[in-house]
């Protein structure tokens, strides 16, 4: 009996194998690029990077040097600590950190040594009861307190009190000595806290102020851009193929304005964030009063980000499934386009005088905008009733060969209201007619026959009243682009009186150039 040799190649294996290998190589290549590109985006994150490993190595020092260890205790340890927890990105958080925890460990070392010299006057069955009592009152009052509003920046104090408290009140409770306690940990977390500090200010600092001013700047002109890119979109004559819906509102890669915009919405939590540090930071650079007007920055960020959110409304309306013909738009494309130039100009020239600590705006930009708005209010009431009801044909108005009066008579006479009389006193008349017909027909026909044509009728005009209701929504479409544009006209009002008050609170120089 012959025996079969059966054989299987590994041919398929190695392919497999460097199938798997290369794509091994492809997703490494792709994580190394994508870690290069962060770190390419904001050279700031490196620097911080450095600049707290420095802060921690000098502290380090202080231990591994025999001498200097012997000059501050094996204590010195929580300088490393405050250093570690202390320091932040910006010299403002720096300072609100290292003050919060020299505060916190000052008002806890205080309260522990009064809680223990009272539990000790009380004798050793009154001291451990006493003692928990407090510890639980301690940690009660301050994580209750850290939740109010007007604390909440405050929450590592109440974070460190409560910790060091527990600290020294049971050290003294074991070893008898609550006062050296507190001071070690005193000398420590001043020593930790100051070569942060110098750190922080010394090398390449990042002043909270700084930032605050060029993130509002840096949302002014993506507000001012995104708005002339959505009306530049929104007059184009795109075909209906290439349309982008709402269906995929987050990926938009040819509008980098739309995104810059919708960071600017998300932007609220990082002003109020740094206004706050900012506070904490001395006077410097160009921002040498003692008491600058952080919080206003807040304010005006709040009044452009209800700017914002008009322009998103915009930009839902040019990415809507319901889109009036071009034919149309160009009816009022100069009015919408000289609004939305004056408007976006102006937002620029706020976040100019922002950026340039100056206002240069005059009374005769806002007349402009003021005028080109009305325009466009003006143009929409007298054409807004021929619109709903025209077969997509704007009107013509000859004002050389016709008078004012003819024109208006003209728009008014197409009114949509008698073009619906018209069409109930046709649908009537169609009934009619098949009732009589029916009724003196010959040879004498079935009811339902009468009664299908009828159905089918019914079903022509509904579907005629459908599409002009569809037209009738297109029309609205167009009506609410405009209204929102007039809209964000009114918001910018607001965002000029804010920009005013900021002016005149941080002593904007004035600049009669423009």
């Amino acid at each position: 009996m012959e025996s079969i040799e059966i054989s299987i190649p590994t041919k398929p294996e190695l392919h497999e194998s460097g199938t798997k290998s290369g794509a091994n190589k492809a997703w490494l290549r792709d994580q190394i690029q994508s870690v290069w590109d962060f770190c390419k985006e904001d050279t700031g994150r490196e620097i911080f990077a450095l600049k707290a490993g420095l802060a921690v190595l000098l502290v380090s020092l202080l231990i591994l040097f025999e001498a200097l260890c012997q000059v501050f205790g094996p204590n010195i340890v929580w300088a490393i600590l405050t250093a570690v927890l202390v320091f932040e990105d910006t010299v403002g958080a720096t300072f609100n950190r290292g003050f919060n925890r020299a505060l916190g460990t000052l008002v806890a070392g205080i309260l522990a040594i009064v809680v223990a010299e009272t539990a000790l006057s009380c004798g050793h069955v009154a001291e451990p009861i006493i003692i928990g009592l407090s510890i639980f009152m301690i940690a009660v009052i301050t994580s209750y307190m850290k939740t109010w509003p007007p604390l909440v920046q405050y929450e590592y104090g109440f974070r460190v009190a409560l910790l060091t408290y527990c600290l020294i009140i049971v050290s003294d409770y074991r070893m008898g000595n609550p006062i050296r306690t507190m001071f070690d940990r005193l000398y420590s977390i001043a020593i930790g806290g100051i070569i942060s500090m110098l750190v922080n200010v010394s090398i390449f600092p990042l002043w909270a102020g700084d930032q605050l001013h060029k993130e509002l700047v840096k949302n002014f002109h993506s507000v001012a851009d995104s708005l002339e890119e959505c009306v530049k979109k929104y007059l184009e004559d795109v075909p209906e193929k290439s349309k982008v819906t709402m269906a995929s509102i987050d990926a938009f890669p040819d509008e980098p304005a739309y995104k810059r915009c919708q960071s600017s919405l998300n932007s609220g939590s990082k002003l109020e964030t740094l206004a706050k540090s900012a506070k904490w930071e001395p006077p410097h650079g160009r921002f040498m009063h003692i008491s600058y007007p952080w919080a206003q920055y807040v304010n005006v960020g709040a009044v452009l980000r209800y700017c914002a959110y008009e322009v998103m409304a915009l930009h839902s309306i040019v990415h809507a499934e319901i889109q009036v013909p071009y034919k149309l738009r160009v009816v009022f494309q100069t009015e919408i386009q000289e609004a939305s130039n004056q408007a976006a100009e102006i937002v620029r020239i706020l976040g100019r005088d922002i950026s340039r600590m100056e206002w240069s705006l005059k009374n005769s930009h806002i007349n402009r905008l003021h005028s080109s708005i009305k325009r466009l209010q003006r143009s929409m009431y007298f054409q807004y009733s021929y619109l709903l009801t025209s077969t997509f044909e704007p009107p013509i108005l000859d004002n050389s060969s016709k008078s004012f009066a003819n024109n208006i008579s003209h728009i008014f006479y197409h009114l949509p209201y008698q073009r619906e009389m018209a069409e109930q006193v046709e649908c009537y008349h169609e009934i009619t007619r098949k009732q009589l017909k029916r009724l003196y027909s010959w040879p004498p026909r079935e009811v339902d026959a009468f009664e299908e044509d009828s159905e089918k009728n019914i079903k022509l005009l509904a579907g005629e009243r459908k599409a002009k209701a569809l037209e009738s929504t297109a029309i609205l479409s167009l009506t609410n682009f405009a209204f929102s544009l007039v809209e964000f006209v009114a918001r910018v009002d607001h965002l000029i009186e804010a920009v005013d008050k900021l002016s005149k609170m941080a002593k904007f120089k004035p600049n009669d150039g423009l």
